[in-house]
């Protein structure tokens, strides 16, 4: 690992550290670099419409949070036939990452992204080296929905086991808008590695509706109260079902507890109405304050010190 990354690895630990019982952080962030992506000139409002990193902290600021989990949009990284454009494409959204990271350090929390299809395998492989060695991310993501790809499938396999060989920890958008998610298929995952954690954003919500995503939604709360290892960011999921999901896992104990980030899915949800509607449900529930802090961003700043503390042992 380059001793860049390892220096900005325990700046951040050291903040998060120093202040993990206050922090509020939104777990579920993409930003893009407007200067090379950007929007449409439209008046109207259009879904996911790209911020910058600058945009993210201004309404982070409006909203009370400390800091974000940050990584590219999607629908703003332009893919074409060839594997190694798209490599390049998707490689310069993690190092706008990156940069935005090394501006703001103890606002955004850098994480990585990598595409095993529009990439190539090889290519794949390459991100995920230059996010955890040369970025010092600590999670990288894959989007099997979005690029049509089964989450169990052989290559996503490969890259899983490879992200965890560095010491990072794989992430998934984890939802019911496509085939390409199901329950079984996040289970052999983190059946896989039963001893490392395992990141899926929305537990099984995503851009489904009503009806597509009730299934998965209870398969989701299942899964994740059995499996340990699995941890999930509340973003893009039914209100009624992020309430009975943190009954649940409040119900089951501290160690389910933990295992649950809020989250807003900027900018395709605005963070003042999840984190406003986070405290609001809070104010409704039976939980006492030291969980509410965790849910609210005490959880995942642990979950980020444990994991770096490992990454570096691995790294050494």
């Amino acid at each position: 690992m380059q001793s860049q990354a390892r220096q900005q690895i325990h700046n951040l630990c050291g903040y998060l550290q120093a202040n993990d019982s206050k922090l509020v952080i939104d777990a579920d962030a993409h930003i893009t670099d407007l200067n090379l992506h950007p929007r449409r000139q439209t008046q109207h409002y259009y879904h996911g419409r790209p911020i910058s990193a600058e945009d993210l902290i201004a309404e982070m600021d409006q909203s009370a949070i400390d800091m974000a989990n940050t990584w590219q949009n999607p629908a703003s990284t332009p893919y074409c036939e060839s594997c190694d454009d798209n490599y390049n494409s998707l490689l310069e959204a993690n190092r706008y990452i990156h940069r935005s990271a090394l501006l703001y350090p103890q606002r955004l929390i850098p994480s990585g992204w990598t595409d095993p299809k529009a990439c190539g395998l090889d290519n794949a492989r390459r991100i995920v080296d230059q996010c955890v060695l040369e970025f010092g991310f600590l999670i990288v993501k894959m989007n099997p929905a979005q690029n049509q790809y089964p989450i169990d499938s052989p290559p996503v396999l490969e890259l899983v086991d490879h992200i965890i060989s560095l010491g990072a920890i794989p992430a998934f958008h984890y939802g019911a808008d496509s085939p390409y998610t199901p329950a079984a298929g996040l289970e052999a995952i983190a059946c896989r590695h039963p001893n490392h954690p395992i990141l899926a954003i929305h537990m099984g919500g995503g851009g489904a509706g009503y009806l597509e995503a009730e299934t998965l939604y209870h398969q989701s709360r299942e899964l994740g109260l059995r499996q340990p290892n699995i941890h999930y960011a509340l973003s893009a999921l039914r209100e009624t079902h992020i309430e009975s999901s943190l009954c649940a896992y409040q119900a089951h104990g501290p160690d389910a507890r933990r295992r649950l980030f809020c989250a807003s899915d900027a900018p395709y949800g605005r963070i003042s109405w999840n984190f406003g509607g986070f405290r609001a449900m809070f104010k409704t529930l039976p939980f006492d304050e030291n969980s509410i802090r965790g849910y609210l961003g005490q959880n995942f700043a642990r979950f980020l010190l444990n994991g770096y503390q490992h990454l570096l042992a691995i790294q050494a």
